[in-house]
């Protein structure tokens, strides 16, 4: 019988799902549960290690599109390749793709999740 192929998938989400406390200290359910936000916001992602840090992408060969980190403070961000809203005439050239946070209640997952939907759309 043929060697089952690695469910290369699964070792990702595994790989990030270790990563989160690891690189979240004892800010570690707050990483995990904004994992989980991400994730139901779009559940076509494919979560992977993205320079040391949980990247989310619409295929494994596909871009990294949204990221979580800790720093000081956790930190949910978007890379160049998210749809992002860019305004044409905006007094401004500045675009949001990263916003920290010190925990996480209702108003903020929805935020997180609609942010998402859009980047990710």
């Amino acid at each position: 019988m043929p060697a089952k192929k690695p469910d290369k998938d699964a070792d990702n989400l595994a790989a990030v799902l270790d990563k989160i406390p690891q690189m979240f200290g004892d800010q570690a359910a707050i990483g995990l549960r904004l994992h989980e936000v991400i994730m139901e916001a779009n559940p076509k992602l494919k979560p992977r290690l993205w320079y040391g840090m949980p990247g989310y992408a619409l295929g494994r060969s596909k871009p990294v599109l949204v990221f979580i980190r800790k720093d000081d403070y956790v930190t949910f961000g978007l890379t160049e390749k998210a749809n992002i809203h860019i305004v044409e005439l905006a007094t401004e050239k500045l675009m949001p793709n990263a916003w920290f946070m010190t925990e996480l209640d209702a108003a903020t997952e929805a935020r997180i999740a609609d942010i998402v939907r859009t980047a990710t759309g």
